[in-house]
């Protein structure tokens, strides 16, 4: 019988079911199960654990929102025609998967005046860095190659303010 430590306290179960963790847009899956040797209070239990591998899957555009890389940043964002709405996320990220289907509708409302495009924040450290993003999620607008000034925003929004958001910057953009 294995013994599991949750919160101090143990769980005993008599077997555990092979166990896979599907994450947009990776996926973990869990590769081996490694059961390991712990002393809690004065008995010894086991514990289990997992080691964890990634897999790596293409650019995935759901919607109107298009994930790209470091490599596709140039073409897609800074050589766009018109303004690029840029979303920085990760998949750990919870704030990040509240937005998500308010971006997705944005994308399809505002599909003829915006591109929306969403960068994953650890496998893109160079943009990362370069455009220094600190919190998560971040949106950042574009036009001809270039942050529009005050367009940064970071955390979570209701749907409702992303569209006021959105629709102020486009107005200050088309205005400029």
């Amino acid at each position: 019988m294995e013994t599991i430590v949750s919160n101090s306290m143990p769980i005993s179960v008599s077997s555990l079911p092979p166990v896979r963790v599907v994450a947009s847009p990776r996926k973990l899956e869990f590769s081996s199960f490694t059961p390991k040797t712990t002393l809690f209070g004065s008995r010894s239990q086991r514990k289990i654990g997992f080691r964890c591998s990634p897999v790596r899957r293409a650019a995935v555009t759901c919607g109107g929102v298009t994930e790209i890389k470091e490599s596709q940043f140039s073409d897609v964002v800074l050589k766009a025609d018109g303004p690029v709405l840029v979303e920085f996320v990760a998949t750990w990220c919870g704030p990040c998967r509240l937005i998500s289907p308010a971006m997705e509708a944005i994308a399809q409302e505002y599909g003829d005046r915006l591109t929306v495009v969403k960068i994953d924040h650890d496998a893109n450290p160079q943009l990362i860095e370069e455009y220094k993003v600190y919190g998560l999620p971040t949106l950042i607008l574009f036009k001809n190659g270039q942050e529009v000034p005050e367009s940064r925003r970071e955390g979570a929004i209701t749907k409702g303010k992303l569209k006021e958001y959105v629709d102020a910057l486009l107005e200050s953009i088309s205005v400029a």
